[in-house]
C-alpha cells in the first residue's frame, strides 16, 4: 500500500433508515439555524415569532435526533428512571426519536435518590426516565437560545462556554482596584431548586406551557410512594438548571435601575456590582449600610416574587480585608492593598480528605492502581485552581500527599530499610527526586501527578455580553475554543496537532470537536492490518461518529 491514506467520509442518503445512517452534519446545521433565528427574534422581542420557531424546532426530526444523542452519550446514560428503561443500542435510540411527541405525552414521576453534601447533609436528586430526559433535551434546544439572549450579563453558571473561572475573574475586576468597593454581600438562596414558584415559571418562561406544567407537577417516587411537587424544579432534570437561571435572571437589571449601570456617574457613588454562578452570588457595595439597608431589601423582594428567600445564616456582609470564599476559592485584599485569590481552606481540606480516604482504604493494592485512583483527583483539583495564586497551596498539598504515600509504603514494608523503600517507589524524574512511581503489569511506568507542576496562567474572562447563538460572536468563540485547547493539551501534542490539522472539526459530521463533545482517535488503516501511529494514519472523531464509522465498515484505501 502507498504511504498516503485517505480518510473517506461515508455517503449518507437524505432520508436516514437507522441510527447509524443519520447525517449528523445536516442535523446539526438544521438545529443551529433555527436556534440562531430564535435568538434573533428574542433580541427583537418578537415573542409570537419566537414561539412559532420553537414549535418548528421541537417538531423537527433533526432536533429529536440531537435530543436522543445527548441523553444517550452523557454521564447519566446508564442511570435509569422509575421504569428501568435504558437506550443502549442503536435500534433503541432510533426508535426513541419517533417517541418524542407532544400529543399524548405524560411524564412519569422522578426516581428520588440522595447524594452527600460537603456539610454532611444529603442533596435530593430526581432522576427522570430516558423518555422524559429526551423530551427535556428536545425542548431545551428551543429554550436555551431564549435564556442566553435574556440572561444577566454577569451570570456564569450552567451556561454554554462559561465557567467558574469567568465568575472569579469578574469578582477580581470588581474588587481589585484601589478605588473598588470594599464591602461584599455574599448571597445564599435557601433551597433554590426546591422552592422556585411554579406559577412564576409558567407565567414567565417562554416555552410550551402544557409540557412545562406536566414536568413541574410530575411528582417523585420515594420508598414506593408517589409524592406530589408543588414548587421547585427537580435537581437531576436536564432542563432544570436553565429554568433556575431564568428565575434568577433580571436581578442585575433591577440593581442597575436603582444604582446605575457600571462605569456611569451613579455607579461610582455606590459601586454596586453583581456576579452570579448558578444560585451563588455576590454583590459589592461602598458601605455595609448600603448593602444592608438598600441592596438586601431589593434582593429579598426580587426573590420573594419567585417563591425564594435568602438564608439568614449564610447571607453575610464581609469587608474585603477579611476575605470571603466563593466557588471554592478565597478572595481577599491584604494590608498592602493587593488582592489575591487562593484556594479556600475548605477546598484544600476536602481534596486532602479524598486523597487520605483512598490511600487508607487501599492498603493492599498495587502502587500503579493507587496512582490511577489518585491522579484524576489531583489533576482535576490543580486544573480548577490553575488560574489563581495557588503555588504555595500546591506545594502544601504535594507535601501532605507525599507523607500519606510514605506511610503507605512503610506499612507495606515495615521490615525494610528506608533507602530500599525509596529506591522501590520513589524515582528521580527531572528535577524531582521523590516521584512516586510504579511499573504496570504491561511494563509501562506510571507516575503520580504533582500539583506543583501545574502551570499558573491567568484566565482571560469571557465578554459579558457574548452569546453563542449570536452570529456576531461566532469568530470570538472559535478563538476562545482554540486557546482553551492549546492550554489544556500541552502534554498531548498528537491530539492537538490532529485537532488543528482538521480545523477543529470532526470530518464525519463536520461539527466542532470540543472538550464537552469528547473525541476518539481513529486509525485509518487499522493497526492489526499494519497501520501505524503516525499522524498521517490518524484522525480525530466524535465518539458517536467513531461508532458510526465502524458500524458501517467504511473502507479506507489508498
Amino acid at each position: 500500500m502507498s504511504a498516503e491514506y485517505m480518510f473517506q467520509v461515508p455517503a449518507f442518503s437524505h432520508q436516514a433508515q437507522s441510527w447509524h445512517t443519520i447525517n449528523w452534519y445536516s442535523v446539526e446545521l438544521t438545529v443551529r439555524e433555527l436556534q440562531v433565528r430564535i435568538a434573533k427574534a428574542t433580541k427583537q422581542q418578537q415573542w409570537r415569532r419566537v414561539k412559532a420557531l420553537q414549535r418548528m424546532l421541537v417538531r423537527s426530526f433533526a432536533a429529536k435526533c440531537l435530543a436522543v444523542k445527548r441523553v444517550t452519550e452523557n454521564r447519566g446514560k446508564r442511570t435509569a428512571g422509575v421504569d428501568g428503561e435504558l437506550w443502549s443500542t442503536p435500534e433503541s435510540k432510533w426508535q426513541a426519536t419517533f417517541r418524542l411527541k407532544r400529543q399524548g405525552y405524560k411524564p412519569k414521576p422522578l426516581r428520588r435518590i440522595y447524594i452527600p453534601k460537603s456539610n454532611g447533609k444529603r442533596r435530593p436528586l430526581g432522576i427522570p426516565t430516558m423518555l422524559d430526559r429526551a423530551m427535556q433535551a428536545l425542548y431545551l434546544l428551543a429554550l436555551e437560545p431564549v435564556s442566553e439572549t435574556t440572561a444577566d450579563r454577569n451570570s456564569y453558571g450552567f451556561r454554554p462556554m462559561r465557567s467558574t473561572a469567568d465568575a472569579i475573574e469578574q469578582c477580581f475586576v470588581n474588587l481589585s482596584r484601589k478605588s473598588s468597593a470594599e464591602w461584599v454581600l455574599e448571597g445564599d438562596i435557601k433551597g433554590c431548586f426546591d422552592n422556585i414558584s411554579h406559577d412564576w415559571l409558567l407565567a414567565n418562561v417562554v416555552l410550551d406551557k402544557q409540557v412545562l406544567r406536566k414536568w413541574l407537577k410530575a411528582g417523585f417516587m420515594e420508598s414506593g410512594k408517589l409524592n406530589p411537587t408543588e414548587a421547585g424544579t427537580p435537581q437531576g432534570g436536564i432542563i432544570s438548571p436553565v429554568l433556575a437561571n431564568l428565575a434568577l435572571d433580571g436581578l442585575e437589571e433591577v440593581l442597575e435601575s436603582h444604582f446605575g449601570k457600571k462605569n456611569t456617574k451613579a455607579s461610582y457613588k455606590t459601586k454596586v456590582n453583581y456576579v452570579r454562578y448558578a444560585d451563588d452570588f455576590i454583590i459589592t457595595g461602598i458601605s455595609r449600610e448600603l448593602l444592608e439597608n438598600e441592596v438586601k431589601p431589593i434582593v429579598e423582594a426580587f426573590m420573594a416574587e419567585r417563591g425564594l428567600a435568602l438564608s439568614p445564616e449564610k447571607t453575610v456582609i464581609t469587608h474585603i480585608t477579611e476575605g470571603f470564599d466563593f466557588l471554592g476559592q478565597n478572595l481577599r485584599k491584604y494590608n498592602n492593598g493587593k488582592m489575591l485569590i487562593k484556594p479556600s481552606a475548605k477546598s484544600v481540606k476536602n481534596v486532602l480528605k479524598k486523597i487520605r480516604d483512598i490511600v487508607k482504604g487501599q492498603k493492599t493494592v498495587r502502587a500503579d492502581m493507587l496512582i490511577s485512583q489518585l491522579n484524576p483527583i489531583l489533576r482535576g483539583w490543580a486544573n480548577y485552581n490553575r488560574h489563581i495564586v495557588a503555588k504555595e497551596t500546591f506545594n502544601y498539598v504535594d507535601y501532605r500527599v507525599w507523607k500519606l504515600l510514605w506511610q503507605w509504603c512503610r506499612r507495606r514494608h515495615n521490615n525494610r530499610h528506608k533507602r530500599w523503600i525509596k529506591a522501590k517507589y520513589f524515582k528521580s524524574v527531572g528535577a524531582r527526586n521523590w516521584t512516586f512511581s510504579s511499573i504496570t503489569v504491561d511494563g509501562f511506568t506510571k507516575r503520580l501527578i504533582y500539583t506543583n507542576d501545574t502551570v499558573i496562567k491567568r484566565h482571560i474572562k469571557l465578554k459579558a455580553e457574548a452569546n453563542p447563538y449570536d452570529l456576531a460572536f461566532e469568530e470570538y468563540f472559535e478563538q476562545r475554543l482554540e486557546r482553551a485547547w492549546r492550554d489544556s493539551l500541552q502534554g498531548q501534542r498528537k491530539v492537538l496537532m490532529l485537532w488543528l490539522k482538521q480545523k477543529h472539526c470532526c470530518p464525519m459530521c463536520r461539527q466542532k470537536i470540543t472538550k464537552e463533545t469528547g473525541w476518539n482517535i481513529h486509525h485509518i488503516v487499522e493497526r492489526v492490518k499494519g497501520g501505524s501511529d503516525e499522524l498521517s494514519n490518524l484522525v480525530l472523531l466524535h465518539p458517536n461518529c467513531h461508532r458510526q464509522l465502524h458500524s458501517l465498515n467504511v473502507a479506507c484505501y489508498s
